[in-house]
């Protein structure tokens, strides 16, 4: 404290175990009319029963008639007007006097989830989660009894005077009806009603219970309970939240209670009304009902003289471009914390599953359902239904997708069909990745797919360089040769041509990828889309380049200096939304190989980290292949290679081995050091630690 470094220190750890024995069968009481300093711990308890659905709880607990305090005439006209002077086994006070009180439960809460019962001992912490909070207050139903008892007392006094009218009414005619049968409505409002709620309670039996006072033994048998009874080590998980993450987790926000407007059903949908909402609601709301349109449709259910502009704008909210016609997002038919009316499933998973069936119709006319299923593993009901939404079966050739491809708007908007299809690869590498395949494995079987080779950064980097060298080299020959004909002629105009592209091709022999031709198909409409991923043409003959251009280079370092480690995959994500976020039109990034964009990331300050992934790794060849910004021209650089040099011998690591390297190399190293390189290039799952990227399922 004296020095000023922490203004918080760590006084003391302790362990914190989570006892789950009486996790199902511990409640909390409180009496909350009754001061702290006076509780029952001593009183006699003569019964206890309990209602476990509904969490009710009844104690009769004795009175100290004895007491100085007790005034016993007040006590024997209690237990006169409940019981009368007669003796009966129902009376509620056999003794003559009030003897004994009731206490009912109410519950404190409905949520018990954020509250526990802890025990602390020998520097540990346990924990047990309580089943219910119950407030255990004072029953009067004697009174209730008293006051039935005159009332009985009165009616048998004035029984004589009514006599003859109960005589004159035993003559009368007695009308039968018939009760109609009851409508839905009608049993929902019973089913609501306090008299039938009431009614439930009551069906449930009584579980009677016996009770055992603090210092019995039974008592503190189940006492032992609270303490976590197989205590290993090996379980122990590191606590990789926030602060902030820990308070949200202990206290979550309260959400506001919001009313739900009642809406008409849901296959109704109302043209008058319709178009009373803004143009966005208008067009989400046509879609989620549709499922799949062309836009001429879409214009023409909306009101005439709509600009298309702003049309377009709303559309790519809320939809995606297939085969030119415009699919509901599957986000939008099902949203976050929904399920599956079918199965249950999560909305998340079903979005992940329609993603699929939309992605496999952008690259043909016709899907099977058997592969959709193979490969998403969502049961049989809600695969169909995805396949309704978009597509119609067909005798031996599936389902085909429902509308022809629109490819008059692909004409008329090049740029938004490009834009869709760059949206379309980023999920196509999110899907290879959950549902581990290739694009390759839906191509044709003839499809001629090119070899991969797996090049080390390192050797890129000086391919690179010694291709610069042979181009500097082929240039200045060229410029010699000029100079020496310009000088046999006479001429002393000496201008300087760029190598074709051409001579760049011939160059380009590290990797045979990157000069394969580009297979003539389209997704979408946009031809070339076909081809591997960031191969693409500029649109006039060209080929590949082969040396990075400035704009990919600052684009390149900028990403790096902003995520400091990054997969090939991850990169080659980030830059498809960016391509998928540049103006119409742009041509900086005309023609861009995975061989080009290595060689970029290496010409930027980064290395690859040659990652030692296990044998049976699941990681795709682009996630395996690891870049860490090496150089940026802060003194914290050093702290980030020797973390790299960590990661060269195993995958994954713990904190605390991270935390002793770097003690080892540099001294001792603050918290806050550490907490940021750890935020900056890793991240953990299950108390270890990965690079970012590296984490295998």
């Amino acid at each position: 404290m004296a020095s000023g470094d922490d203004d918080d220190p760590i006084i003391e750890e302790i362990d914190v175990y989570l006892a789950k024995s009486l996790a199902d069968k511990l409640y909390l009481f409180q009496y909350p009319v009754r001061p702290s300093s006076m509780n029952y711990d001593d009183v006699n308890h003569l019964t206890a029963k309990i209602k476990p659905k509904q969490q009710r709880v009844e104690l009769e607990m004795a009175i100290g008639t004895m007491s100085p305090n007790y005034c016993r005439s007040k006590g024997e006209q209690i237990a006169l007007n409940v019981d009368g002077t007669g003796y009966d086994e129902t009376n509620t006070y056999s003794s003559k006097v009030m003897d004994k009180q009731s206490f009912t439960s109410i519950q404190a809460t409905t949520n018990t989830s954020r509250y526990a019962a802890a025990v602390f001992r020998k520097g540990e912490l346990h924990i047990t989660p309580l089943t219910g909070i119950l407030q255990m207050r004072p029953s009067f139903t004697y009174l209730d009894k008293a006051d039935g008892k005159t009332r009985e007392r009165e009616a048998a006094n004035e029984g004589g005077d009514s006599s003859q009218e109960e005589a004159e009414d035993e003559v009368k005619a007695i009308t039968v009806r018939f009760a109609r049968p009851e409508s839905e409505q009608a049993r929902q409002r019973r089913i609501q009603s306090y008299e039938f709620l009431q009614k439930k309670q009551a069906e449930e039996p009584w579980v009677h219970l016996r009770y055992h006072g603090v210092k019995d033994g039974r008592s503190e048998h189940e006492r032992q309970y609270l303490f976590c009874q197989a205590v290993d080590a090996t379980e122990n998980s590191e606590l990789v939240k926030t602060p902030k993450e820990y308070l949200a987790m202990l206290m979550p926000p309260q959400a506001e209670e919001k009313v739900v407007k009642p809406v008409g059903p849901s296959n109704v949908l109302s043209m008058a009304q319709l178009r009373t909402l803004p143009l966005g609601e208008q067009v989400k709301t046509l879609m989620k009902n549709v499922k799949v349109m062309p836009f001429a449709n879409l214009m023409g259910l909306l009101a005439s003289g709509t600009d298309s502009t702003s049309v377009l704008r709303c559309i790519q909210q809320v939809a995606l471009l297939v085969q030119g016609n415009w699919v509901v997002k599957s986000d939008v038919l099902y949203p976050k914390n929904t399920c599956s009316p079918h199965s249950g499933v999560p909305a998340e998973v079903l979005c992940r599953g329609r993603d699929f069936v939309m992605w496999r119709f952008t690259l043909e006319r016709s899907v099977m359902r058997k592969e959709i299923t193979a490969t998403i593993k969502l049961p049989p009901e809600d695969v169909k239904e995805f396949l309704e939404h978009v597509a119609v079966p067909r005798v031996n050739r599936g389902w085909e997708f429902l509308l022809p491809t629109d490819v008059e708007f692909i004409k008329k908007h090049p740029d938004i069909a490009h834009r869709q299809h760059m949206l379309w690869v980023g999920i196509q590498s999110k899907l290879e990745k959950v549902f581990n395949f290739s694009k390759e494995d839906f191509m044709p079987k003839n499809a001629s797919q090119p070899e991969p080779v797996h090049v080390s950064g390192e050797h890129r980097l000086k391919m690179a360089q010694q291709r610069a060298e042979e181009k500097q080299s082929s240039l200045q020959k060229d410029l010699d040769a000029k100079r020496q004909s310009a000088q046999a002629e006479g001429s002393v105009h000496i201008k300087q041509e760029p190598t074709s592209d051409r001579e760049d091709e011939a160059m380009d022999t590290s990797s045979p990828s990157s000069s394969s031709a580009i297979p003539n198909g389209s997704v979408n409409g946009y031809p070339g889309a076909t081809s591997p991923m960031f191969d693409y043409t500029n649109g006039n003959g060209g080929s590949p380049a082969t040396t990075p251009s400035p704009e990919l280079q600052d684009f390149v370092a900028k990403t790096f200096r902003k995520h400091f480690v990054l997969t090939l995959n991850e990169f080659k994500r980030l830059f498809n939304l960016h391509l998928a976020s540049m103006p119409v039109g742009h041509s900086s990034f005309h023609s861009v190989s995975d061989r080009l964009l290595q060689d970029a990331i290496l010409l930027s300050q980064c290395k690859q980290i040659p990652v030692p992934f296990p044998a049976q790794t699941t990681a795709a060849p682009d996630e395996q292949k690891v870049f860490g910004l090496w150089e940026s021209g802060e003194t914290f650089d050093k702290h980030r290679r020797l973390l790299y040099e960590v990661f060269m011998k195993n995958y994954r690591i713990r904190r605390n081995m991270i935390q002793a390297r770097l003690t080892q190399e540099f001294g001792d190293v603050p918290k806050t050091d550490v907490d940021r390189l750890l935020k900056e290039c890793c991240s953990s799952h299950c108390g270890m630690w990965y690079l970012k990227g590296t984490i295998q399922s």
